[in-house]
């Protein structure tokens, strides 16, 4: 028989208040990580990543009034929004949202990390009715809850950015945003000032960074307090911030690298590393002003090893594109452009005597089109390993764009057969031509039904791919293909600094004029002020520029093949490959045929 003191307990348990929790305890009390969204799933666990306990528990901290995380890929930081999602729905209920840059990565958000989450966690299950049940007032980018609702939207969707009053506003990967929403301003401050009614209203920024002196999340990092965190070693007990300069290995070997102390010298492998980043803790370079920002490189993630870094970075350190990349994503910094103008007498000076029209190395050839008022304007590129480029052709057809004979002209250029030295008869595999001039129609008409001819259209801002998913909402109702114009002229940029050895190297034959040279430096990049942000754009500095555009295109066709150029070798060369050990000479005197790599341009 229960006794009356007991019975007195239960009551005051039921009627207790919840545990006090921090973002952190709540999520290794109750959250559940989901096989499709996590390498580990089950229970969640802060010490796993414990350098991410620190920026969630600032979330629900009174005297903290914005958390920045300038991040590396692959270090959870995704996992600090769904913990503060999670924790807001289940502990702390109030009016929620979340900020991606764009509608179709919210719809991925929301189904590949958001649903499993409420799925597999029993303190959410309950409370957030499933999207598909019958009468149910939630969608992908609406859930309900007790006490307030989750939203979901884009940063390019003004309308989704200025409805009801929210509480809390996560945003993810901001340097992804567009300048603007629509023309309603920037999306971050229109997410913001929906949590101006609330005194204990909650802001998170949350992105890998790109651009220096563009970079929103290294701005919002530098307004803060900027902290990094600082690690013991195992051995002296001294306390650094781990860099990546102490990272040290042997003979281009990545599987001895090993991290060495700046104290005392002694050297740590992966398991060393990862209990010195589980021990140390966050400390600020600056003044805290309401803002906590940090910044997690890969050096502190148990996910990637060392090699794994070593192993990236010495695929990428020839190539400018690939090592901003991880500069980016590795080591979570801004990547700074280094001589932002290219001199072209430089560039002219390279010019070399080809050994034959189409060199040895080439094993795919593109083109570029731009379309003028008076002239059509196109550029064959040959593409080899690593990126390494020829420019082959160059051509300028003068006269009328709305007369049809205008453009045969065009279509003789593009379907030359050339012969190659080891492969016999190549053609272009695929070509890019502007429509955004005055000749939009005419262009449309052109490409429509031909193949390996796209329709493409520049759209600008930082960060877009240099080619997008296309679409046929257009007049002639062809495939466009949104081209990144800035990812464009930064990736040919980054290949004509190239050095001879170097991956993208550029190679130009005897014959291109200091004309072609000047057209093809004929923009710099320059940091601009846009309503108030800072933002980087290449800018005119010469009249012409046809021969940049051409190459901007070139590449982008090369992109929208998708083709491993080192795999593509090699099944070239297996199909001239003859029994035993076989010379250059001997490829090039052995009977060829024409194999699936090559074929005529079709009508």
């Amino acid at each position: 028989m229960i006794t009356a003191k007991e019975l007195a307990r239960s009551v005051l348990a039921v009627l207790a208040p919840p545990p006090k929790y921090t973002v952190s305890e709540w999520a290794d009390a109750r959250r559940k990580l989901s096989a499709e969204a996590s390498a580990i799933p089950g229970s969640w666990r802060t010490r796993v990543v414990e350098y991410m306990r620190e920026p969630m528990d600032c979330i629900g901290d009174p005297r903290v009034k914005r958390v920045v995380v300038m991040a590396a890929a692959q270090v959870a930081k995704t996992e600090i929004i769904l913990n503060c999602v999670g924790y807001c729905i289940d502990y702390d209920p109030s009016p929620i949202m979340v900020v991606q840059p764009t509608l179709d990565m919210t719809e991925a958000f929301s189904k590949d990390r958001v649903a499993p989450m409420l799925r597999d966690t029993p303190a959410l299950r309950d409370k957030v009715q499933d999207a598909k049940a019958r009468d149910s007032n939630n969608t992908i980018k609406q859930k309900m809850f007790p006490g307030g609702h989750l939203t979901m939207v884009g940063a390019n969707s003004p309308s989704g950015l200025a409805s009801r009053p929210i509480r809390a506003v996560f945003c993810d990967e901001i340097d992804r945003y567009p300048v603007s929403a629509g023309t309603e301003g920037d999306p971050i401050n229109l997410a913001i000032k929906r949590t101006a009614t609330f005194w204990n209203r909650i802001i998170l920024l949350v992105s890998t960074p790109t651009n220096k002196g563009s970079s929103r999340i290294e701005d919002e990092y530098e307004k803060g307090d900027q902290r990094k965190r600082w690690c013991p070693c195992p051995d002296c007990g001294v306390y650094q911030v781990l860099k990546w300069s102490n990272v040290k290995w042997s003979d281009e070997n990545a599987d001895t690298a090993e991290y060495m102390c700046e104290e005392c010298g002694s050297l740590w492998r992966d398991a060393q590393r990862i209990a010195a980043v589980r021990k140390g803790e966050w400390r600020a370079s600056a003044k805290f002003n309401g803002s906590a920002s940090f910044h997690i490189s890969g050096l502190l993630s148990p996910f990637t090893s060392m090699s794994d870094g070593v192993r990236e970075f010495l695929a990428a350190r020839k190539d400018p594109a690939q090592l901003k990349v991880w500069v980016n994503t590795y080591l979570g910094e801004t990547w700074e452009e280094q001589g932002a103008r290219l001199d072209p007498h430089d560039l002219y000076e390279r010019r070399e005597e080809y050994e034959s029209r189409i060199p040895e190395g080439v094993t795919i050839l593109t083109a570029g089109i731009d379309v003028q008022d008076d002239r059509i304007e196109t550029e064959i590129v040959g593409w080899g390993n690593d990126w390494e480029s020829w420019s082959i052709d160059y051509a300028t057809f003068y006269g009328d764009p709305t007369d049809p004979n205008f453009w045969s002209e065009l279509t003789r250029f593009l379907g030359q057969i050339f012969r190659h030295p080891l492969y016999g008869d190549m053609s272009i595999r695929a070509a890019c031509i502007d429509t955004g001039g005055h000749y939009t129609q005419e262009t449309y008409r052109y490409v429509k039904g031909r193949s390996r001819i796209y329709g493409i259209k520049g759209v600008p801002g930082v960060g877009k791919p240099v080619v997008g998913n296309p679409s046929r909402n257009n007049l002639g109702k062809i495939p466009l293909f949104p081209v990144g114009v800035h990812t464009a002229k930064e990736l040919v940029y980054s290949r004509l600094k190239s050095q001879e050895g170097d991956a993208g190297y550029c190679h130009f034959p005897m014959e291109r004029d200091e004309a072609y040279f000047q057209q093809l430096t004929a923009e710099e990049l320059v940091t601009r002020y846009h309503k108030g942000f800072k933002r980087t754009e290449y800018v005119k500095i010469r009249s012409r520029n046809e021969a940049l555009d051409n190459r901007v295109y070139a590449t982008a066709a090369l992109e929208m093949l998708n083709v491993d150029l080192r795999a593509q070798r090699r099944a070239m060369d297996a199909s001239i490959v003859v029994e035993g050990d076989v010379t250059d000479e001997q490829k090039r005197d052995k009977p060829r045929k024409k194999s699936n790599y090559v074929g005529r341009w079709r009508e």
